[in-house]
C-alpha cells in the first residue's frame, strides 16, 4: 500500500458535499479528517495538524474567513495549505499573493472533485518545496 498523500482537513457544513469531497481525496491516498463547522474545525486543526485545510466560505457558528484567519494565527508559522471552497465564487480557482479571506488560495465549489484534488496536490508539492528551501 502507498504511503498517504498528506493530511487534509475538509470543513463544510453540507454533509453531503463533505462525503463527496472526502471520497475524492481518500480515492488519491490522501488521509481526510472532517469538521462540519469552523469552530470544530479549529479544533480539529489542532488535534490533527493537517497540511492543507480547505473550509467553506458561510457555515453555522464561525464562518470560513474567520476559521482560516484563526488556523493561520494557531499554526504559528507553521501554516498548512489554506484554501477556501465556496458557491459565492465563480470563474476558475484562483491563487494570491498575500491572504484574501483567509485564505492564498480560492476554489469555487462548482469546480469538479478530482480537479480540487489535482489543484492540492500540486499547491502541497510547492509547499512542501518551499519548507525544504527555507
Amino acid at each position: 500500500m502507498e504511503a498517504p498523500q498528506g493530511k487534509i482537513l475538509l470543513i463544510d457544513d453540507d454533509p453531503f458535499f463533505l462525503r463527496v469531497i472526502s471520497d475524492a481525496f481518500l480515492d488519491s491516498g490522501f488521509t481526510v479528517v472532517t469538521a462540519s463547522d469552523g469552530v470544530e474545525g479549529v479544533k480539529t486543526f489542532l488535534d490533527q495538524a493537517p497540511e492543507v485545510v480547505i473550509s467553506d466560505l458561510v457555515m453555522p457558528r464561525m464562518g470560513g474567513v474567520s476559521t482560516c484567519m484563526e488556523i493561520s494565527r494557531l499554526a504559528e508559522g507553521q501554516e498548512p495549505v489554506i484554501i477556501l471552497l465556496t458557491s459565492m465564487f465563480q470563474g476558475a480557482p484562483h491563487e494570491h499573493e498575500t491572504p484574501e479571506m483567509g485564505a492564498k488560495v480560492h476554489i469555487p465549489k462548482s469546480t469538479k472533485p478530482l480537479d480540487i484534488v489535482i489543484i492540492v496536490e500540486q499547491l502541497l508539492e510547492r509547499h512542501r518545496m518551499r519548507r525544504a528551501a527555507g
